[in-house]
């Protein structure tokens, strides 16, 4: 995003953008079919399960003003409104927890002044969006989106790490009040005694952590040794909302000898109960609220607009990260103009605001990016197989691949041309590091030199399939649970509370501090294994003690925020101490890092370093398709991967008994090779274990030049980039 604080230039240059790919949003989600709704159901669920439960967090702190139907309606609407009209259709709305919060303390408030009182609560709320609005549309006008380009990673993974503690710390809150009598719950109920609470308690936990491990395993389908491809796809696609249908299934088995209330179910009025649409009307009563309450609402307004502003901005941020390579431009000035429309429109009916939501943004995308892997494999597979039927060999193959990729790709007339490149870059990559351990380039190819099933994943780039539909459907289906209410009142309590807990730890794979967190926990000894795996540039660039002393940095300012938010009314200002370290990034850090240290461990996407890898050698020699990794699902493996960080096939068996000499900071990281700190600098010693790897293994000693870059079709060549 160009950074613009001329008024309207922004907004002009958002729409500017949007209208040219505006036909083919809708047109990329109806080609895909019937693979939309695969990631379209996985978002419902993500988006209605937390809504439903902050819709009964509402009605028992507003007395039963606001209940599930208005949250649920407020959530559908504004989603369907954003995905036809907004800019970003990967940005999810909702009601979020920061909106439940100023909503008690208002109605906390409304309620002890005698010229409010309950009934002119929705009114006063009404003015109080009304000025939200207007501070919205002004921060638009004025381009005040553009800071959201100084936020480094260490703010928002910090945040994202802070919502996934506050997802975990309301299903662990929600599995002990299982075992408390609810409020306003008549307490002499046979339900309520001592030890059929006890027994509602343990069967709640039996039920959400049923439903949390089996999510999590559900997601790995791909990667599970037993059943047909379509049914391992089948589960990880589908896999999440069938097992709270398992789970709700599994409630009602003891329903016969357990008194009725246990487990405890959803609460809600249907929304053709009284009360349940008395807020559609009250425009009409917001004339009736004192002048001095209506010019008092700006306060409220002030602290809504600016944790509107930041969560808006940070969820559509996360959404569209460097990694996920999108190629359709952003839209962060535009939207929070219309998100400053639909707060207007919400306050006007009487329902919560719904904004910007995490981790429910980015879940969307990696769901996207899922789908068109799987998309472009099938494409890749047919052809490939294609063309090993035909004898060709394997530089004709590579062309027939990567002319079924170029067809796949829809023309963008308004791309940024280097946002093209860096996707047909990493496939031309990956398929010749394949192709340099072949042997013969000019002979007929089979799957036992190529091995298709286990190549392609590896060929193909990150890439998400950017349309509006499944926004769109999964708005609807939310605003359908508004007419299911009967049926959702079905689902028990403690199902909640396990969806809560997947949702937080669905969201932490890619996140790099959390990573930092596992690698101060992992022992010196073992360290080596992360550099089998996925790892990024500080892990080989900045020595151990500076990590830790970062890392622990960050952990004191997420507990800092995180304990903020139990403070009743300065809680819903968490977001400024995230907008706090934008200066404390730019003016503070550098005085207790080193630059290169710090633009390592947290750098802006234009200042980061690609990953150097530890078996570079390795590759050049065996080639990237030596060895395979279990093929699983690609949000694990692909997709959450933050920048500077890429996949390794083959790696040197390492054992804990190699030496590590104290004096090198950096010598712990790798035993075969030594590091400095920029990937020209590689010195690599030979591997003793290299005369092990086969036939296409070069002899102990035998020293081989990489053909890394060189084209299989003219091995003099050196690699051309593509516009």
């Amino acid at each position: 995003m160009e950074e613009t604080f001329v008024p309207l230039e922004g907004i002009k240059n958002d729409l500017r953008g949007r209208l040219m790919c505006y036909k083919q949003d809708w047109l990329g989600g109806i080609r895909a079919g019937l693979r939309i709704w695969a990631p379209t159901t996985y978002i419902f669920f993500a988006s209605a399960i937390p809504v439903i439960s902050f819709g009964e967090q509402l009605e028992r702190d507003t007395d039963g003003v606001l209940t599930a139907v208005q949250t649920l309606a407020s959530t559908s609407i504004c989603g369907i409104i954003h995905s036809i009209l907004g800019g970003q259709p990967l940005l999810i709305l909702g009601v979020a927890e920061p909106t439940v919060i100023m909503y008690t303390f208002m109605f906390n408030f409304a309620k002890e002044r005698p010229e409010l009182g309950r009934n002119l609560f929705l009114a006063w709320t009404g003015w109080v969006c009304v000025w939200t609005a207007l501070l919205l549309f002004l921060l638009a006008i004025l381009g005040a989106c553009s800071i959201i380009n100084r936020f480094t990673r260490i703010a928002g993974e910090l945040f994202g790490l802070l919502i996934a503690m506050l997802f975990m710390q309301q299903a662990i809150k929600g599995l002990v009040d299982e075992f408390r009598i609810p409020e306003r719950e008549n307490p002499k109920s046979i339900e309520f005694i001592p030890s059929w609470r006890f027994a509602n308690g343990m069967f709640a936990l039996v039920l959400s952590f049923g439903l949390l491990l089996t999510a999590l395993r559900s997601r790995k389908a791909r990667s599970w040794r037993y059943g047909a491809g379509w049914l391992r796809s089948l589960i990880a696609d589908y896999g999440v909302p069938l097992m709270v249908l398992v789970w709700t299934g599994v409630s009602y088995i003891p329903a016969g000898s357990v008194p009725h209330g246990i487990p405890r179910r959803l609460f809600s009025p249907n929304p053709w109960s009284p009360g349940a649409y008395e807020n559609w009307t009250v425009v009409k009563d917001m004339v009736h609220v004192p002048v001095v309450y209506i010019i008092g609402a700006f306060i409220p307004a002030t602290m809504i607009a600016v944790l509107y502003y930041f969560d808006h901005s940070v969820a559509s941020q996360l959404s569209q990260q460097k990694e996920f390579n999108l190629r359709k431009p952003s839209s962060y000035h535009y939207d929070l103009l219309l998100l400053g429309f639909l707060t207007l429109m919400c306050g006007l009916i009487g329902i919560p605001p719904s904004n910007g939501v995490i981790p429910q943004s980015p879940m969307h995308t990696k769901s996207l990016a899922t789908l068109k892997h799987q998309l472009l494999r099938n494409k890749l597979v047919v052809t490939a197989r294609k063309s090993m039927g035909k004898n060709a060999s394997l530089g004709q193959l590579y062309g027939n691949m990567q002319e079924a990729y170029h067809q796949m790709q829809t023309p963008l007339i308004y791309q940024d041309p280097s946002a093209r490149a860096q996707g047909l870059r990493e496939l031309k990559e990956s398929t010749i590091q394949a192709a340099t351990s072949m042997g013969n380039m000019d002979a007929p190819v089979d799957e036992t030199i190529f091995d298709v099933e286990k190549e392609i994943d590896d060929l193909l780039p990150v890439e998400v399939k950017e349309q509006r539909l499944s926004n769109l459907l999964q708005a609807i289906m939310v605003g359908g649970c508004v007419a299911a209410m009967p049926f959702l009142k079905k689902i028990p309590t403690s199902v909640l509370w396990g969806y809560f807990a997947f949702m937080a730890i669905e969201s932490l794979p890619g996140n790099q501090f959390w990573e930092r967190i596992l690698l101060l926990f992992t022992a010196p000894s073992r360290r080596y294994k992360v550099l089998e795996d996925y790892h990024a540039t500080f892990v080989e660039t900045v020595p151990f003690k500076t990590i830790a002393t970062f890392t622990l940095f960050q952990i004191v300012y997420l507990l800092g925020c995180f304990g903020l938010t139990w403070v009743p009314i300065a809680g819903v200002m968490f977001p400024m101490m995230i907008m706090l370290l934008v200066p404390v990034r730019q003016y503070f850090l550098p005085k207790f890092f080193k630059g290169a240290h710090l633009q390592d461990l947290d750098a802006a996407a234009y200042e980061e370093q690609t990953a150097l890898p530890f078996n570079l050698v390795t590759q050049s020699e065996f080639g990237a398709g030596a060895s395979h990794v279990e093929e699983g699902e690609i949000l694990d493996e692909v997709i959450t991967r933050s920048r500077g960080e890429f996949r390794h096939t083959s790696s040197p068996k390492i054992t804990s008994s190699t030496p590590t000499p104290r004096t090198d900071p950096k010598s712990h990281l790798s035993p075969r090779l030594s590091f400095s700190s920029r990937v020209g600098d590689l010195k690599t010693e030979q591997s003793p274990r290299s005369g092990a790897r086969g036939s296409l293994s070069p002899k102990a000693g035998e020293v081989r030049l990489s053909n890394l870059g060189r084209s299989p079709l003219n091995p003099d060549s050196k690699q051309q980039d593509h516009n």
